[in-house]
């Protein structure tokens, strides 16, 4: 691993102008590309204090054994470049969007001599117009089934396209008229070509346009008492009409916006972003970031936004026709909806405009129906993020590979068959209380989570806290022991007979705390106190999710893309979600008691009634005599007196 003295550039050699810097590896591999309006001072923040860099940047600076810029003439023009080699070089520090699925379009050949309508995956090519993305193939096939009516453009493969103009016959399609079948001379390829261009247009934007053409045509047509065309119009305009059933109307018929929302966590991010033009959801799509960068939302928006139209910029650079510029029209709208402003606004506005021929605005939506919608596309990022975490968790094979690579870094002489997690939650020192949770093979064992309520000397602070509970749980672990309640080996069958041991008569292999060295001391220290040196401790540090063992002055540090960071994180958030959720639930009883303390003749065991009734002081309060004399023990009087409590100025909550 290189020192960023080595390789630092002298000072003045930094120019102070707009460009793109790379950082290169000992091989010569780029592995990061940015940009800056200040190389000198962009690049001077890498190595002015180096030890106070993120992990993340850390790593990268001493990954590196180089560093080389180019000086361009503008902002803009940084833009460009630094979209182009992140394409081409795929740096391993530079955000990394993965599409979540290969989305499907509906395509149109144009640049065939017979064009042809198809669904596509994968690679845009040249010559080609893309409808969508949708969520499914067979929205694409049924779409394209009803407009076929219409439009009756070629949807057959080459082969047999080739094998009906040599028979002379044309296929099924051909004889029900949802092809023109050019491969007869049924029609001209002039013809069919307009007839592709016509569908082209009408998926673009036109329908309501070429609905309304068609509607006027038919009511001519009935004036005229040419009844059979007219009925053959009406029947046209159903099946359009029902071709777009499924995108409903979300906004006015004016507006044509791509609306982006995303969620985040400490690793990965999901972003979705809504297709919608003419007022009707067109498309929607997914990525998932892997967040192998320092990157505030601002930042990923600004690289989100450069990634998502490079490849219209890129063609436009390369010089597009009159054909490539009405696509390029069709895939970037006149407004992008985000949730948080890039960092480069007025940049990356300036350079969507030029790329689209016409004003490009990014904005945040804040009323209306846009806010709505901004909150849908967000609801499906955090269905998608936590739809990849369950896959991921649930492939056994990455599951073992993380127990494997966890135990390798920690160096631990046995296989984590079994971990426990502590975390201590509270608020402000009051209603101190912990969860222990368990996973056993990578997956959690909720049957074994435990509650822990902390009180007395040991809930002055949060190291108190936590050597209070490692020792009162592995305590009962040791009393258990003694008592003869054995713990089975792996693949033994106990008899019918023989008692089961509880929970905690199960030793874990590797205890993990919430905290940093504070809480994994106090941990270790409970453990020697009781006598137990097989049983290994580490701590999970929230705010750079760095990894802390006993004695060490210097965290561990794990790639960001670790299988074992990634697993030991979900233990730590699980860990977290049970304390605060118990938290909360005693911090409502609490809350409940102290409200009914004032209360005459309110014993001990009719205010455990009342809470376990109704659950909450908002709901108790809200009762009224009737519901609160449905309380056991609780008579008309006592609910009179209840009721006149909570009516009273000084306790109304």
């Amino acid at each position: 691993m290189a020192s960023p003295a080595s390789y630092r550039p002298a000072p003045g050699e930094i120019p102070t102008q707009p460009g793109v810097y790379r950082f290169r590896d000992e091989y010569g591999r780029i592995i990061y590309v940015g940009k800056a309006k200040n190389l000198r001072n962009r690049l001077n923040s890498y190595f002015a204090k180096v030890d106070s860099l993120s992990p993340k940047t850390y790593a990268m600076v001493h990954t590196a054994a180089s560093v080389e810029w180019t000086v361009v003439g503008s902002e803009l023009e940084s833009l460009q470049l630094e979209y182009t080699w992140i394409k081409e070089f795929k740096p391993r520090f530079n955000i990394a969007f993965r599409d979540d699925k290969s989305y499907p379009y509906l395509a149109v050949t144009l640049k065939d001599r017979y064009p042809r309508a198809q669904v596509m995956r994968g690679e845009k090519k040249k010559g080609v117009r893309y409808f969508g993305p949708y969520s499914q193939a067979w929205a694409i096939r049924q779409t394209l089934d009803a407009l076929l009516r219409v439009f009756p453009v070629r949807t057959c493969s080459t082969g047999v396209f080739n094998r009906a103009q040599a028979s002379n016959r044309p296929c099924l399609l051909g004889y029900i008229d949802k092809c023109s079948a050019p491969c007869v001379g049924k029609i001209s390829r002039e013809d069919h070509a307009a007839l592709a261009e016509q569908l082209c247009s009408f998926m673009a934007g036109g329908a309501e346009k070429y609905i309304d053409e068609l509607t006027a045509q038919m009511k001519q047509a009935a004036a005229d008492f040419d009844f059979e065309k007219a009925a053959l119009l009406r029947d046209d305009i159903q099946a359009l009409t029902k071709a777009f059933e499924p995108n409903a109307v979300v906004l006015p018929d004016s507006v044509n916006a791509d609306i982006f929302n995303f969620v985040e966590d400490d690793l990965e991010a999901a972003i979705q972003v809504f297709y919608v033009r003419s007022g009707r959801i067109r498309g929607q799509r997914g990525w998932i970031v892997e967040k192998v960068e320092d990157s505030s939302p601002q930042a990923l928006m600004d690289q989100l936004l450069v990634q998502v139209y490079g490849e219209s910029a890129a063609s436009l650079a390369a010089g597009t026709t009159e054909e490539e510029i009405n696509h390029n029209l069709n895939e970037i709208p006149r407004q992008i909806n985000v949730p948080v402003l890039p960092e480069n606004q007025e940049r990356l506005e300036e350079w969507l405009s030029g790329v689209r021929g016409a004003k490009v605005s990014i904005s945040v939506p804040q009323r209306g129906d846009r806010v709505e919608l901004m909150d849908t596309v967000r609801e499906n990022a955090r269905q998608a993020l936590a739809l990849h975490k369950t896959r991921r968790a649930g492939d056994i094979t990455t599951r073992s590979a993380s127990l494997v690579e966890l135990q390798e870094t920690l160096e631990l002489p046995e296989p984590l068959m079994r971990i426990e997690c502590y975390d201590i939650s509270h608020t402000q020192g009051t209603n101190v209380v912990a969860s222990m949770v368990v996973f056993e093979d990578g997956l959690p064992k909720k049957s074994d989570y435990r509650k822990f309520s902390v009180t007395g000397d040991a809930a002055r602070d949060d190291t108190a806290s936590m050597y209070d509970v490692i020792y009162r749980r592995f305590r009962r672990y040791l009393s258990d022991e003694a008592a003869g309640v054995r713990s089975p080996v792996s693949g033994e069958i106990r008899d019918r007979g023989e008692k089961q041991p509880a929970a905690f008569a199960y030793p874990p292999n590797l205890v993990v705390v919430d905290g940093g060295q504070p809480q994994v001391a106090a941990a270790s220290r409970a453990l020697e106190d009781l006598g137990i040196s097989d049983i290994f401790v580490v701590g999970i540090a929230k705010r750079l999710e760095e990894l802390w063992l006993p004695g060490d002055y210097f965290p561990l540090i794990l790639p960001r893309t670790s299988d074992a960071l990634y697993l030991i994180q979900r233990i730590r958030d699980e860990a977290h979600r049970f304390a605060i959720t118990f938290h909360r639930t005693k911090r409502g009883r609490e809350m409940v008691k102290s409200a009914l303390d004032t209360i005459d003749g309110l014993g001990p065991a009719k205010r455990e009634a009342l809470i376990k009734h109704f659950g909450s002081l908002k709901q108790l309060s809200a009762a009224d005599i009737e519901e609160l004399q449905k309380v056991p023990g609780i008579g008309p009087s006592m609910a009179q007196k209840i009721h006149r409590h909570f009516l009273s100025e000084d306790t109304r909550p």
